[in-house]
């Protein structure tokens, strides 16, 4: 019964630890993800604002959903639709190794992950990625692993 009870104890320091590590290195706007937009509807081209009353934590990261099938599309397969880089900007990793916040409107869908971008009037991450897309996400992916550590 003794080693139950450590091993449950072990097991779930080990998840409390993961999660705050997750906590720590995703953008964050009032402990939720991409700036509340349901991280489903990024897949049918068309980013919508997701509901409080329609939550779900994914290993310490709040997401919500605009209605019930995308949340629970999300429950099914979750490492799918999580943004890329904790939802930093994907041109900003891959460039400098950077966390720069995006806007959440900007993104795209590569290889069956979303990258979401920063943009302003002068500037899109975007239109730079795509000139060498291929590049800048093999380096957003080792940068990423550095800093995810």
């Amino acid at each position: 019964m003794k080693n139950i009870i450590c091993i449950t104890l072990l097991l779930f320091s080990v998840v409390v630890h993961a999660q705050n590590i997750r906590q720590k290195h995703f953008l964050l706007e009032k402990n939720t993800a991409i700036s509340g937009y349901d991280p489903v509807s990024y897949f049918s081209n068309k980013p919508l604002k997701g509901k409080a009353n329609l939550t779900y934590n994914y290993e310490g990261i709040n997401y919500r959903f605009a209605n019930p099938n995308n949340l629970e599309t999300f429950k099914r397969t979750p490492e799918k639709y999580e943004p890329a880089y904790g939802g930093w900007c994907a041109y900003a990793m891959g460039a400098k190794g950077e966390k720069v916040e995006v806007d959440p409107e900007n993104y795209r869908i590569y290889e069956g992950k979303l990258y979401l971008f920063y943009k302003n009037f002068f500037s899109n991450t975007l239109d730079d990625w795509k000139k060498e897309e291929i590049k800048l996400k093999k380096q957003a992916d080792s940068n990423w692993t550095k800093i995810f550590k």
